[in-house]
C-alpha cells in the first residue's frame, strides 16, 4: 500500500501523463486501460528497476555518509537556498541517493518528494524514518510520474551527469518547476584537457571492473586521501576523495570510478540550458570550499570532482 503521505491523485503515468488508480491488492498502480504502470514495494511506488544502475544502488546501500551539519552547509552552498526558506515549500529532490538532502529539507519544514532511479530509495527511506513530510518514488528522472510545474523548489546535486545525455535529464526535471519557482543544479566541472584525457583512459578500465575488484582500489584511494600533501597534489591528476571521513572517501572515490556514464560541463553550457528552458536570474554559485588558492584552482578548472553550480527562477509566463 502507499503510505499516508502519498495521494494517488499526485501520481501520473510517466509516459502518457494519465492519472493512476490503485489495484484491489494495493500493490500495483494501474493506468486507464488497467495495465500495471508501477508496483508498490515496501511503501515506495516503483516505476523502474535499477538493473543498469547497480553501482549506485550498491554505493548508497553500502556506505553511511550522512553528516547532518556538513550536509546542511553543502546543501545551502550547492543550491543557493537557505534552510530557513524551505518551510512550507513543495520540494523535489531529483536524484536523492541515500536521502541526506531530503532529510535536511524535511527537517527544515519542506514538503519533500524524493526520486531516485536506483534502490537507494530504500536506504533514503530508512534515513528519513519519522519524517512524514518526505515521501519517495523510484523512477526515471527523464520520465517523472509527477504533475509538471508542481514544485516551488527543485534541486539535483551530482546526478544528471550520470545519464546518457545530461541535458535530456535537465530539461525533463526543469518541467517540474512552477512559474516563479527555483531550480538548482550541480554537475561535474570540465577540467583541463590533460586531466580529462587521463580520467577518460582510466575510467575505460574501472567502469568494466566488478565491484569486488573496484572497491579495494577505492579503499586504496581513501588511504591516499588521508595523507597530507598527497591528498592535495596527486588527486589533481588521478581523482580520489580527501574527505575527512574514511567511509566518505571510499564512497566518493567509488562514485567517481564506477558509474558507466560521467559527463563534465562548463558554467556557460549549463547557464544556456537554464535560459533555453525559460529561467531568469540565472547565476553561478561559488564553490563550497573557501581559500584563495582553492578558488583560483577551481576557476582554472584544475580540480577533478569540483562542480558547475547554477541556480535560476522560472519565468512566470514560461509554462
Amino acid at each position: 500500500m502507499l503510505p499516508e503521505n502519498w495521494l494517488i491523485e499526485e501520481l501520473r503515468d510517466p509516459v502518457t501523463g494519465a492519472p493512476l488508480e490503485m489495484s484491489a491488492s494495493g500493490q500495483e498502480l494501474t493506468g486507464p486501460g488497467g495495465g500495471v504502470v508501477a508496483r508498490v514495494i515496501r511503501g515506495i511506488p516503483r516505476f523502474v528497476s535499477d538493473s543498469h544502475l547497480e553501482s549506485f544502488g550498491l554505493q548508497w546501500t553500502t556506505f553511511d555518509v550522512a553528516h547532518e551539519d556538513e550536509d546542511r552547509r553543502t546543501f545551502e552552498a550547492k543550491t543557493g537556498f537557505g534552510l530557513e526558506s524551505l518551510r512550507g515549500q513543495r520540494i523535489l529532490d531529483a536524484g536523492c541517493g541515500g536521502g541526506r538532502y531530503a532529510q535536511i529539507c524535511a527537517q527544515s519544514g519542506g514538503l519533500v518528494t524524493a526520486v531516485d532511479h536506483s534502490r537507494a530509495v530504500d536506504k533514503a527511506r530508512e534515513l528519513c524514518e519519522g519524517l512524514p513530510s518526505v515521501r519517495f518514488v523510484q523512477a526515471d528522472l527523464k520520465h517523472l510520474p509527477l504533475e509538471p510545474a508542481g514544485f516551488d523548489f527543485v534541486f539535483s546535486i551530482g546526478v544528471m551527469h550520470h545519464d546518457v545525455c545530461t541535458r535530456d535529464v535537465f530539461e525533463a526535471v526543469s518541467r517540474m518547476v512552477r512559474p516563479g519557482g527555483r531550480y538548482s543544479v550541480w554537475l561535474y566541472r570540465r577540467n583541463q584537457w590533460w586531466q580529462e584525457l587521463i580520467n577518460t583512459a582510466l575510467r575505460s578500465i574501472t567502469t568494466r571492473l566488478p565491484a569486488a575488484c573496484l572497491l579495494p582500489l577505492c579503499h586504496f584511494g581513501a588511504v591516499l586521501g588521508g595523507i597530507p600533501v598527497v591528498n592535495r597534489v596527486l588527486n589533481k591528476i588521478v581523482s580520489f576523495s580527501a574527505h575527512p571521513s574514511y567511509q566518505n572517501r571510499v564512497c566518493d572515490t567509488f562514485d567517481w570510478w564506477a558509474p558507466k556514464y560521467q559527463h563534465h560541463h562548463t558554467a556557460e553550457e549549463l547557464k544556456s540550458w537554464f535560459a533555453a528552458a525559460g529561467f531568469e536570474q540565472v547565476q553561478e554559485l561559488p564553490p563550497e570550499k573557501a581559500g584563495t588558492w582553492y578558488y583560483r584552482l577551481w576557476k582554472w578548472n584544475l580540480l577533478p570532482g569540483s562542480g558547475v553550480n547554477i541556480t535560476g527562477t522560472r519565468r512566470r509566463e514560461s509554462v
